[in-house]
Order: structure tokens, then sequence, then C-alpha cells
């Protein structure tokens, strides 16, 4: 299986600033060149969305499909054709912002070319996506960040289904890593037939409800209703406390100073103890881990920073979910795999559990590495013939 954080950039890692999944080259096509349906739309994937909001009327829909074109290495937005076509600042038209928006209404079903991405969908309002100059001097795009209130999509509902489509298939998944607004379900058809993300009926409410009672994450709900931002980013904006998970990250600390961690990944079984520097110390080469920050344990970085190794990245990414669901007290062997014994610590990602709760299938992407265990909201298929994207009942 391909792993998401190896595939998609991390907006949760980039604020107001330009995530990874757009920070792409140039290829060998001039500034500002087209690029052909030929070249821009190579195994061109049907998308149909079904709008079963209740909420907003198609024509009260907008449609952003932006990322990286695969054939090109270039960042990239998709028109109704489906056909990609490269970012210039000269697409800042609309008050220093883009117009990539596709009105719902206009398309009875959009097509995906080979590139890695993002499909925005804007419920009563318009997106701010601005491109702008990176660091090397190419074209780059700004995305949304509903989670800034000075962010002008912050007023607007609004979510996204991320993507890689290549020649080895289409690995899709929604997402709740930065905000969730928006109750979105995915089925692709190819060699299987998967559906995944989906609400419970009355979900998005009770998400909502069951965040609102409570009082430390009750903060994350913004806008009467319009969205709830992720424990990190409140962090960010002093609406959530910052050493929410200090105590129980001392314990966790406490413990494997005198007992043995092992953690087994695909490499093998990784043996690990907090030693006199205070770093946690596997064998087999794995990196030595510092004690993380409630910070580093929201945002799955820092000090559990997974790097794309085989080795390191593996076993860290399999403690940020442990952290996450708090299950570092319970048993020393992980990963868990059994949900039931996930996020039942009183410290623990409240606002993950909501949504793996409302859920039909259990899963969900609440953090970063939820995908450890299978437990994201997440499907591929490496014959894929068509994607379906449907927004559920409010």
């Amino acid at each position: 299986m391909i792993d998401r954080r190896l595939f998609l950039g991390g907006a949760s890692l980039a604020a107001v600033s330009v995530p990874l999944l757009s920070a792409a080259g140039c290829s060998s096509l001039e500034e500002g060149a087209e690029l052909t349906s030929e070249t821009g739309n190579p195994g061109a994937l049907p998308v149909t969305v079904s709008n079963e909001s209740g909420a907003f009327s198609d024509g009260e829909i907008l449609v952003y499909i932006v990322g990286t074109d695969l054939t090109t290495d270039r960042p990239c937005r998709v028109d109704a054709d489906g056909i990609a076509h490269p970012i210039s600042e000269s697409d800042n038209t609309d008050d220093g912002f883009t117009d990539y928006a596709i009105p719902l209404s206009s398309v009875g079903e959009f097509s995906l070319p080979f590139m890695s991405g993002r499909i925005y969908f804007a419920l009563g309002g318009k997106l701010g996506f601005k491109v702008v100059i990176d660091g090397n001097g190419r074209p780059a795009l700004q995305y949304p960040a509903g989670w800034v209130e000075s962010d002008p999509g912050h007023g607007v509902l609004h979510d996204t289904v991320e993507f890689t489509h290549d020649e080895t298939g289409m690995y899709c998944n929604t997402s709740m890593v930065d905000q969730f607004s928006v109750p979105l379900g995915i089925r692709l058809q190819g060699e299987a037939d998967q559906t995944t993300g989906t609400f419970k009926p009355g979900g998005r409410d009770a998400v909502f409800a069951t965040l609102s009672a409570d009082p430390d994450f009750s903060p994350l709900v913004v806008g009467n209703g319009r969205r709830v931002i992720s424990p990190g980013h409140g962090m960010d904006a002093g609406l959530f406390p910052s050493d929410f998970y200090d105590s129980y990250i001392d314990e966790v600390w406490s413990r494997y100073s005198t007992t043995d961690l092992r953690v087994t990944t695909n490499a093998g079984t990784f043996t690990g103890r907090v030693d006199g520097s205070g770093m946690l110390v596997f064998d087999g080469g794995v990196a030595p881990i510092a004690k993380p920050s409630t910070r580093d344990v929201f945002f799955c970085d820092g000090a559990l920073h997974a790097p794309n190794d085989g080795i390191t990245g593996p076993v860290a990414a399999i403690l940020g979910a442990a952290f996450n669901r708090s299950t570092l007290l319970d048993t020393a062997e992980h990963p868990v795999t059994d949900p039931a014994a996930f996020y039942g610590h009183e410290i623990t990602n409240r606002y993950a559990a909501a949504f793996h709760d409302n859920t039909v299938d259990g899963k969900a992407y609440g953090f970063a590495f939820d995908d450890v265990s299978d437990f994201a909201s997440y499907i591929q298929d490496h014959a894929p013939v068509s994607l379906h994207v449907t927004l559920t009942p409010f």
C-alpha cells in the first residue's frame, strides 16, 4: 500500500504558505505554454458528483481542481474539460486571486488527468487561490486556509478530496487533518468497488454537537457551525491549550524509561527505551526520537516527523498514531489494531474520535498518521474506471 504521506502534500504544515503538493518544479515547457488535450489529460479518469447536501443547490457549489501535473511536474489547475493548465501569475485576475472555479451546475462529469492534487468543493462562495513566485522563481499556488480567520475563504464552507492519479492507479481520500465543513463520501470503481468517508445520517450535526459540548474542544467550532478546525491549528490561533498532551507525554516517557516499547513495521520489530538523555532510542537503525510536545502530537511533526526512509519514518508514524489515539499507556506492543482500544484515555484526540464515531465505515483522516493500521478514509485502485464524490446530507 502506498502511504498517503509519500504522495500528498500537507496543508496542515503550511498554514497560509504554499502547501507541498503545489511546490513542483518547472518542466521544459516554456512559461505560460498551454497543455493540449493529448498531453494534459492522459488516462483521463471520469469523476461524477452527487449533491445530496440538502443545504445548497448545484448552482451554489463551486469546484476547483488543483495540484501538480505529473506529466510535466508543474503546478496546474484543471478546467471543466479535464485539461491541465500550468499556473501563472497572470491568472490572478479576481481582486488579486485566481478564478479557477467550475460551477457544479455547468458540468455533468469531470475528468482527472495524471496529477496529484485536490478537488475542492466550495458551498455558497468563492475560495481564494493565489499564484505566487516561490524561492526558485517559479510559479506556485497558495491554497485556501479556512482555519485562518483572515483567509478569504474563511466564511465559505468547503472541503476537499485529495488524490494522486498516475499510471499505477488512483489513490484518494477525504481529510479532516486541517478542518471540517462539508461531509464528503468517495466511491472508487475499478478492480474493486470501494466507498469510504460517508457520514452516518446526522453525522455532521453529531460531530459539531460532540465537540461543542467539550470544554477543551468547543473553541475549535467556529462560525456558528461553519467548520471545526483541528487542534493543532486551534493551538496556533490561541483557541486550544498548548499543553493539552503534556502530562500524558510525561507519563509515556516515564513508563518507557523502565519498560521496553516494541514497534512492528514492514521492516521488522524495533525495541526502544528512553535513555538517560531523554531520547527514545530504538535498535535496528531507527534514529533516536526526542520527547514530543503537544504540538508535535497534533501535527505529527517535529519530534514525530516521519522521514521517507523505510525505518525511522514508519516507527515515528506509529508512535504519532499511538499518541493521538492514546494507547501508549495501555500496551507496549504497537501498532494497536483494535479500534475499541482507541481514544479511551481522558487525554486523547477527541477531534479525530468524533469523525471515526460518525462515519459509516469508522474511517476518517482526523490526523496525519490516521492511516496507521488502515483507519483512514483512504482507498486505492490500480485499474480505476471512475470516481464518484457525494456531498452527503448535512
